[in-house]
């Protein structure tokens, strides 16, 4: 997967997302073949958020149920199902021409249902206005995500910077870093961000500006302890 994609998808799914990533848009290509008219770098979903009733009766709900916090740079609508159909770019913000084929949005919009006249429709909405609301209440969007602005006119959608995907990300790994430390991730994107995060700690409490020193036979490494005070040279 590519890395920011692999960075989005993170992003996105501490933000309540259900996402693909690199979707594939397969046509038949006559005779029995196929073929790959493109790949959609980010199909997400979110649910909108649930309360749970009960608990202790004074209108609180437990610390483990509370609302997660999501970035208000998505512009979530937090009344309906939110699709994200997302474009990733190393370089600067683009769309594909493919992503914006009405046939790849119309296979696209079709996961959800609906009939084909409603669904040209939410396709024509969706390419002139960068966003569509289905039949049944689902919000439809295009959102591209890219490391630097985009160097040509683009269709209309949300623009979010890879730089601050970035920084939710830092800052949810240190807002809840007690958590996190004690937790094993498989994502590549968060596994490093965290490995980054260990590393950066580790150094600040280490002995030596550079975080360096040389461990000999004649004055072998003591355990690392906070409370004992260290020797003046």
């Amino acid at each position: 997967m590519d890395h920011a994609v692999s960075l989005v998808q993170t992003y996105l799914q501490l933000n309540g997302y259900f996402t693909s990533a690199e979707y594939p848009i397969i046509a038949s290509g006559g005779r029995r073949s196929v073929r790959t008219i493109t790949d959609i770098d980010i199909l997400a979903f979110r649910f909108p958020d649930g309360f749970p009733l009960g608990g202790s009766g004074r209108g609180r709900e437990p610390r483990s149920l509370q609302r997660n916090e999501v970035d208000p740079g998505l512009g979530v609508r937090p009344d309906s199902i939110d699709m994200i159909i997302g474009e990733v770019k190393e370089g600067r913000v683009g769309i594909n021409m493919q992503t914006r084929d009405p046939r790849v949005l119309r296979v696209v919009v079709t996961r959800l249902g609906g009939s084909a006249e409603a669904t040209n429709d939410v396709v024509a909405q969706l390419l002139a206005d960068g966003t569509a609301t289905l039949p049944g209440g689902v919000t439809a969007r295009l959102i591209a995500f890219g490391a630097f602005p985009p160097g040509a006119p683009i269709p209309p959608c949300r623009i979010v910077s890879l730089g601050h995907v970035l920084e939710f990300l830092q800052s949810y790994v240190h807002r809840h870093w007690n958590v996190l430390k004690h937790l094993q991730f498989k994502d590549p994107a968060f596994g490093f961000l965290m490995t980054l995060e260990k590393a950066r700690r580790g150094k600040a409490g280490r002995r030596g500006a550079q975080g360096v020193e040389v461990v000999s036979a004649s004055e072998p490494r003591r355990r690392y302890d906070p409370r004992a005070k260290r020797r003046p040279r």
